[in-house]
């Protein structure tokens, strides 16, 4: 697996409330390269995208990992 694609499901493990900009953020890559990843993840099966309302009543996303996504968060830790 690619070592930023292991960083995503390591972070978002922790924190699937993060916002794409947090996580760019905190990955310290543009949101464009992360937006390439996070659907790259998504399409491998390890993560999906949940709709919620936020604090400020907006539409946010929560990613949530998958029982393949766990499993592949095992063998990384």
């Amino acid at each position: 697996m690619d070592p930023i694609h292991e960083k995503i499901i390591t972070i978002l493990a922790e924190n699937p409330n993060m916002s794409q900009r947090e996580l760019a953020d905190k990955l310290n890559v543009s949101l464009g390269k992360l937006n390439y990843c996070l659907k790259a993840v998504i399409e491998k099966g390890l993560i999906k995208v949940k709709n919620f309302k936020n604090s400020q009543n907006k539409l946010a996303y929560a990613y949530i990992l998958t029982p393949t996504g766990m499993e592949e968060k095992a063998k990384i830790t």
